[in-house]
């Protein structure tokens, strides 16, 4: 098992990353002296790991489920509302805790209703997509979606550990495994042109499920994140790199009704997307852009999109939670391992669209 710390003095927390985890999980729930336990999934992962998490945490505390829908359309205020009612129902008190057992929708609605039950309490992620364990379970982002905007409503909460069982990603459709290199992707990008080259030669293995390539990725970004987070917990400057790809990304996603595309596809996207436009402010060489553009494909990921008009995806972006004033800031590349945050001529970005398939 690999252990990597987020340094947030008060709120640090562990992340554990290894095999059988799952089976384990009391161990990492009973330190915390909950008065119960409710585990918030998703009805497909209640059906592969419902059952196991349960009797994991048997001996700790009396231990409920309730159950979400899968799915991106899904993350909204009345799922929360779901969530919360069952709280009630459960007379769940502050010194109860949250088990959020599933992918990235999973954890975001958990995490949100842990941190506005009684003011907040404590929850522990357990991800169990690639996605989750590499990039959403980690840093305190919690939320859900608005029709108008991606993440538009939640809150910072941090969780008091995570816990990445490699085993649950064998169960992952081959879909899932390439969103989550998107972020896995995103991480090299933005900090470690090593890693992005030891993740772009491994990219094959991972698809195909080898175990200690995953493992190796899950750790190196866990890594990654966990030293943004700790110097920029609520995103006042450096932890923003970590939206490289996003400002496209939720775009996509917007326009798209959160239904045909993986969060992680619309990443993917979105990477090739900052990449054009880091081409066109002279930043980012051509050779690296088409080592970007080479490293989604690998990995299973679209790299244009279809039937979307660039005005509109113009428009949803203005509306991004991370634009000032009407203002979009987008994470540019200067070169593979390093990013800034900048804004961008219209022009330019309007042309990076159409590039990308955009009418």
């Amino acid at each position: 098992m690999h252990s990597i710390t987020v340094g947030l003095e008060q709120r640090a927390y562990p992340i554990y990353i290894g095999t059988g985890l799952l089976a384990r999980l009391h161990e990492f729930v009973l330190p915390l002296a909950p008065t119960s336990v409710t585990i918030v999934t998703n009805d497909v992962v209640a059906t592969l790991y419902g059952e196991q998490a349960c009797s994991a945490l048997a001996s700790v505390v009396a231990t409920t489920v309730t159950e979400i829908k899968d799915g991106e359309c899904h993350k909204h205020l009345d799922t929360v509302a779901h969530v919360m009612n069952a709280l009630v129902r459960s007379r769940v008190d502050r010194r109860g805790i949250i088990v959020a057992l599933g992918g990235g929708v999973v954890g975001d609605v958990a995490g949100f209703a842990a941190s506005i039950y009684m003011r907040g309490i404590r929850y522990v992620q357990v991800p169990t997509t690639l996605l989750a364990q590499v990039d959403s379970s980690i840093g305190g982002k919690t939320g859900v979606n608005h029709p108008e905007g991606k993440n538009l409503i939640g809150a910072f909460h941090q969780p008091s550990a995570v816990v990445s069982d490699i085993d649950t990603l064998r169960t992952l459709p081959a879909r899932q495994v390439s969103a989550g290199l998107a972020e896995v992707i995103k991480h090299g990008l933005i900090a470690d042109a090593a890693y992005f080259e030891r993740m772009s030669v491994s990219i094959d293995a991972m698809r195909a499920g080898d175990a200690d390539s995953l493992a190796e990725a899950v750790a190196g970004s866990c890594e990654i994140k966990a030293a943004i987070v700790a110097r920029d917990e609520r995103e006042s400057g450096e932890r923003a790199l970590l939206n490289l790809g996003h400002t496209f990304g939720h775009a996509i996603e917007a326009m798209t009704g959160y239904s045909s595309w993986l969060h992680g596809e619309a990443v993917g996207c979105g990477l090739v997307l900052a990449a054009k436009v880091s081409q066109a402010l002279e930043l980012l060489p051509d050779s690296e852009a088409q080592r970007i553009v080479q490293a989604v494909t690998r990995a299973g990921l679209p790299t244009r999109v279809e039937g979307l008009a660039a005005k509109d995806a113009v428009e949803t972006m203005r509306g991004d939670k991370k634009s000032i004033a009407g203002e979009v800031r987008f994470i540019v590349i200067e070169g593979i391992g390093k990013a800034v945050q900048r804004t961008v001529p219209e022009h330019l970005v309007v042309q990076a669209l159409h590039a990308g398939g955009f009418t």
